[in-house]
C-alpha cells in the first residue's frame, strides 16, 4: 500500500491542456515573439498585472490596462483582453477518469488554482457548455482553492499549507501536480510527493508509479 492518501491537482496544465499552448497560438497569429505572454508574467512576478489579478486585487479592466503596459515596456502590443479569451484549456479525459478512480479507491483529493475573476467559474471558461463541464470536475474534488477567492496565490507556502489544514493531511502524505515547476518546488519543500506535469499521459505514468497502482 501507498503511503499517500491524498493527491492534490492544478488545475490548469493538468486536468486542462495548457494555457501556454493558447498563449503560444496567439502569439503566432498577432506575429508576436513565442513566450511573450510568459515573459510578461514572469517580469516582476509577484507584483505584475498578472499575479495581481490572481489574487483578485485589481479587476478584469485594469487588468487589461495594466498588461497592455507591461508588455509595452517589452516592446510589444498585446492586450489583456486577448490574452483571458483563450486562457480556458481543453479538459483532458483521461485525467477526469483518474479523478474518478482515485475517488473509487478511498484517496482524497483536493485542487489548487490560481485563477482569475474573469470567464465564467473557477475555469475561467468563456462559454456556458465548458463552465458546465469544468464545474462538473471540480465537484469531484473534495476541497478546491481558488487563487482569486482566498487572495493567496502559487508559489506561495501558505496556499499548499491552507490545503493541508482544510484537509486535515500532514504534506509527507501528500502528492502534488503542477504544471510549473517554480509551483511543485515550495511543495516538495514541504513534504509532498511533487510531480511536474508536461502532458496528461506522464502525469498518469508518474502518478501512477508513485501510487504504485494503475490509472489507466
Amino acid at each position: 500500500m501507498s503511503r499517500y492518501t491524498h493527491v492534490i491537482f492544478d488545475f490548469g496544465g493538468v486536468i486542462t491542456a495548457s494555457p501556454f499552448e493558447a498563449f503560444n497560438r496567439l502569439e503566432e497569429e498577432r506575429g508576436l515573439p513565442r513566450d511573450l505572454v510568459r515573459r510578461v508574467n514572469a517580469t516582476d512576478p509577484d507584483t505584475n498585472a498578472w499575479a495581481r489579478f490572481e489574487r483578485a486585487e485589481i479587476d478584469a479592466a485594469a487588468f487589461g490596462r495594466l498588461f497592455a503596459a507591461e508588455a509595452r515596456a517589452l516592446g510589444h502590443e498585446l492586450e489583456g483582453e486577448a490574452v483571458l479569451a483563450v486562457l480556458a484549456g481543453v479538459v483532458r479525459p483521461d485525467m477526469v477518469a483518474a479523478l474518478d478512480t482515485l475517488k473509487t479507491r478511498g484517496f482524497t483529493i483536493g485542487c489548487i488554482t490560481n485563477n482569475v475573476p474573469s470567464g465564467k467559474g473557477a475555469g475561467m471558461a468563456r462559454s456556458e457548455e465548458l463552465a458546465t463541464e469544468v464545474a462538473s470536475i471540480l465537484a469531484r474534488f473534495d476541497h478546491v482553492i481558488e487563487s482569486s477567492k482566498v487572495g493567496v496565490r502559487k508559489p506561495d507556502p501558505r496556499i499548499y499549507e491552507m490545503m493541508c489544514d482544510a484537509l486535515c493531511v500532514e504534506p509527507a502524505n501528500c502528492i502534488y501536480l503542477d504544471d510549473l515547476g517554480i509551483n511543485c518546488k515550495p511543495a516538495a519543500q514541504l513534504g509532498m510527493h511533487a510531480i511536474k506535469v508536461s502532458s496528461g499521459e506522464q502525469a498518469l505514468a508518474d502518478l501512477s508509479a508513485a501510487l504504485e497502482m494503475p490509472l489507466r
